[in-house]
């Protein structure tokens, strides 16, 4: 051993190195909030010299009598604004938890079973092409006209991506990981959760937040489904009376809800695994 070499008991004792900490990444909020700024202000602009025209598309003065409208009662479309809302977040949500709640337990068992995969591989093959606004005449005719239809149509979206991510999650994690499970005695449902599902866990992620994002877009489709209330309603209710403040006002709204939701989604993944977190 050379002299200059430490002692082997002095690097055994060393203490790791403390993991850096990544910096938040403010840049990209910084750029989006400047180009949404100078969106607004060009709109106010041309608004102002006369080339936007209320007629086709909304003035910031439109938009904000719509708001006006809808946020004191009665409001518009059936309800004020917080009605519309939070109905509209309570079906998004609910069909979301029933997409997630089925997608990602088949898309495990697809990926860990040959015949499951056999079985239902074909079958989700021939329905995954339908759109979900064809499945509106068979949702009203079995759940009627109630929020259940609504829901349906939303699960109907947003179960393909998480089906299909977790799929490809399972079928991606390394085989190399799975025998070395195998040989340590691992049995079919120790194998499943301690080496399948965080070893998909990234793309089980991003399916969801696919999904969610395909749920919000849905809302609308779904909502007219003889809807009393939603963001939906007031925006079919707003092409109805040919009212185009109204219209961005309430598609302003679903994407913003839309980009809160996704947001959480996001937090929650850094937080079940802050190895990826940016």
């Amino acid at each position: 051993m050379s002299a200059m070499a430490p002692p082997r008991a002095a690097v055994e004792m060393r203490p790791p190195a403390a993991p850096r900490r990544r910096r938040p990444n403010s840049r990209r909020l910084i750029v989006g909030t400047a180009a949404f700024a100078i969106a607004i202000l060009a709109w106010f602009v041309l608004a102002r010299l006369g080339i936007v025209s209320g007629g086709r598309f909304p003035t910031p003065l439109d938009v904000w009598r719509s708001a006006l409208q809808i946020a004191v009662e009665p409001g518009y479309g059936g309800g004020t604004l917080w009605q519309h809302v939070l109905q509209s977040t309570r079906l998004v949500l609910m069909g979301f938890a029933v997409a997630a709640g089925t997608g990602v337990p088949l898309g495990l068992l697809m990926g860990t079973s040959r015949r499951a995969d056999l079985v239902i591989g074909p079958v989700f093959s021939m329905l995954r092409p339908i759109p979900p606004l064809a499945w509106i005449p068979l949702a009203i005719l079995w759940l009627g006209l109630g929020d259940g239809a609504k829901i349906f149509l939303i699960w109907v979206s947003a179960f393909t991506p998480a089906l299909i991510n977790t799929y490809a999650g399972v079928r991606s994690v390394d085989p190399t990981l799975i025998e070395a499970a195998r040989v340590h005695g691992a049995g079919f449902g120790r194998l499943v959760r301690d080496a399948l599902v965080p070893g998909s866990l990234p793309m089980i992620f991003t399916g969801l937040r696919l999904s969610l994002q395909t749920a919000w877009m849905t809302l609308v489709a779904a909502e007219l489904v003889g809807a009393f209330t939603g963001l939906g309603k007031v925006l079919a209710t707003a092409s109805l009376d040919i009212n185009p403040g109204m219209i961005l006002f309430a598609m302003a709204w679903v994407g913003v809800l839309g980009a809160i939701s996704t947001k959480v989604l996001e937090r929650i993944e850094n937080k079940v695994l802050p190895w990826l977190s940016h």
